[in-house]
């Protein structure tokens, strides 16, 4: 008589017990789950076994599973090696999951409002438990998809694997490259700091570009929700990157795996006979099984990979985080992310509309088309010697052009700008001004001016006593007051430096560097000196201010001396006059806690 009023796992056990009960439940489980094999023809796999039932119970998974009915059931053993794949396309799949789960992660705490976005980010940084984590998994993850994938269409390209009857398989391939820039750039925007800010802005000018005209101004304005990136472009950059552009992805992804396995992973160019597609046709002693080899090899790169990861998000990179966007304020050196700098740096060349729309859609319709040009039956390298050259040239002005895309090249910044930036600019890129990581204690009140570093030893007082005479001399201490005054809002009344104290070291090297970027500056700077003031504005809050004046004409030093030896007002006036000052400025609260990331 049953347990209970219908059969039961109670039936089982007391009739079979429960050792032999459980392992059957378990057993049917494993079963239905794997759709064909139980826990024996699992152990038998791991172990490298034979199957020890037929038909192979291996094969079941792909015909009747649901996870593995996209994959072959067995591989040529040419194709099973490091070499022709190199995993990169099946690399390339994991980080589209990859992405997906940590992007999952990371929409629980945000919210795509210019209002809010920010703090979420600080948020996710500070208050969620492995918040910074997931963030830097996501970020790296993405640059490494888009490294990976582009690496996987250089591989597919140099092994003539697009060639009949792969033609559609390639142009699939194109279409998932272009989801993978797009799904990554527009990530971009997210953090909504200057960074990304600006960044989307170049990028989504690039539209604007478009002919004719009025279809550009209105691409321009469908992207950006306005004339100005703000609340309308965040939430839709959000949208595209949460929802449109993955589900194209996904989709665009199975495509591409079904016709891999239509076609087969085409074999080693040496391998096959010229004219001959034999990737389907796998003899017996040739086939390398899915189960267990394939599928152990696939879950070692998978562990290896994301090893790889949490290895440098731990201690080597972390996702920047500038400060608050701000249209009003443009960043020095601004680009657009490093997989658009051959873009950016073709836009050096000329014409927007040619070199930033009308030659990208050249490049990418050009390699849709590939296989319709390159239509030689051969693919043994020795065949290809034009198209290989072809290609390493492309690859070549590639990188040519991704050189001339950053802000180095073609973009002159003036010396003194770029200097007094490298001392006050927010921290962007794991990187910050040389000001901002000086404790608080460390910033005495007080003005101090390079010219002590040129001293020797023991002489310092000396040399910063001489430097205020020198300005007194000509006027140039009430020009400084006026300028900073008037032009910086800075509430003093008189200036007076003094050497830096020998408690403040870390200011001490700061000025130390200051010396050396005039230096290396010295011919577009001529006769400069740095000069740092440090105010208390409020109990905790200083402001630091860093100034460059130099001579600005050949004959100033005349001047100079004339109006130290005459008591003439207007040669004081005019020796003032002669110099140049640029200043920048940043305040540093008690709590601030500036430092250096991790590794960087």
């Amino acid at each position: 008589m049953s347990v209970l009023p219908f059969p039961s796992f109670l039936d089982d056990v007391k009739e079979k017990g429960l050792k032999r009960a459980v392992f059957e439940g378990v057993n049917e489980v494993t079963e239905r789950v794997t759709a064909g094999m139980n826990v024996q023809d699992i152990r038998e796999a791991l172990r490298g076994d034979a199957p020890s039932r037929k038909p192979n119970p291996r094969l079941t998974p792909h015909a009747d599973g649901f996870w593995l009915h996209m994959r072959p059931s067995y591989f040529n053993r040419e194709v099973t090696g490091l070499y022709p794949t190199f995993r990169l396309g099946w690399l390339s799949t994991y980080f589209v999951f990859f992405e997906t789960i940590t992007g999952i992660f990371l929409m629980i705490y945000y919210t795509p409002s210019p209002q809010v976005a920010y703090g979420n980010m600080l948020n996710i940084l500070s208050n969620v438990p492995m918040g910074q984590f997931m963030r830097d998994l996501h970020r790296l993850g993405a640059e490494g998809m888009v490294l990976i994938v582009a690496l996987h269409m250089l591989r597919t390209f140099l092994t003539a694997s697009y060639k009949k009857p792969r033609q559609f398989t390639w142009a699939t391939g194109v279409v998932l490259l272009l989801l993978t820039l797009f799904l990554s750039f527009s990530g971009y925007l997210l953090p909504w700091d200057q960074l990304a800010l600006w960044a989307v802005t170049i990028g989504a000018s690039m539209a604007e570009a478009v002919p004719p005209e009025i279809v550009g101004t209105n691409v321009n304005l469908l992207l950006r929700g306005g004339p100005e990136i703000g609340a309308n472009g965040l939430l839709r950059f959000y949208l595209l990157h949460v929802l449109a552009v993955p589900a194209l992805l996904f989709i665009f992804t199975g495509v591409h795996y079904y016709k891999v396995i239509i076609h087969g992973h085409s074999l080693p160019p040496k391998v096959e006979n010229v004219g001959e597609d034999t990737a389907k046709r796998v003899p017996l002693d040739r086939r390398v099984y899915f189960i267990p080899d394939i599928l152990t090899s696939e879950l070692m790169w998978i562990a290896v990979t994301t090893f790889i990861l949490v290895v440098l998000v731990t201690w080597f990179y972390h996702a920047p985080l500038e400060a608050h966007a701000d249209p009003q304020v443009t960043p020095l050196g601004t680009t657009a992310p490093w997989y658009f700098l051959w873009i950016q740096g073709l836009l050096k060349l000329g014409d927007k509309t040619f070199w930033g729309v009308i030659f990208p859609g050249i490049v990418f319709g050009g390699l849709t088309f590939l296989p319709y040009i390159d239509t030689s039956v051969s693919r043994r390298f020795a065949h290809r010697r034009v198209m290989l050259t072809v290609g390493f040239i492309l690859i070549t002005l590639t990188v040519i052009s991704s050189y001339m895309g950053l802000p180095e090249f073609g973009v002159a910044t003036v010396a003194e700008q770029a200097i007094v930036h490298e001392l006050t600019m927010p921290p962007a890129h794991n990187h910050m001004g040389k000001l901002l990581p000086i404790p608080f204690e460390e910033l005495p009140v007080g003005a101090y001016t390079t010219r002590q570093l040129e001293a020797e030893e023991g002489n310092t007082g000396a040399a910063v006593a001489a430097f205020n005479q020198e300005l007194q001399s000509i006027g140039l201490d009430t020009q400084l007051v006026t300028t900073l005054q008037s032009v910086h809002h800075l509430a003093i009344n008189s200036i007076q430096f003094t050497p830096v104290p020998a408690d403040a070291t870390e200011l001490h090297d700061v000025l130390e560097f200051f010396k050396e970027e005039i230096e290396h500056h010295e011919s577009a700077l001529p006769g400069a000196t740095g000069l740092i003031i440090v105010t208390q504005n409020q109990d905790d809050l200083k402001r630091v201010d860093a100034l460059i004046i130099w001579p600005g004409a050949a004959e100033v030093a005349e001047t100079t001396q004339n109006a130290s030896t005459n008591a003439d007002a207007q040669a004081q006036e005019d020796a003032a006059a002669a110099y140049h000052i640029y200043a920048e400025h940043i305040f540093i609260h008690r709590d601030a806690n500036y430092f250096a990331a991790p590794g960087s």
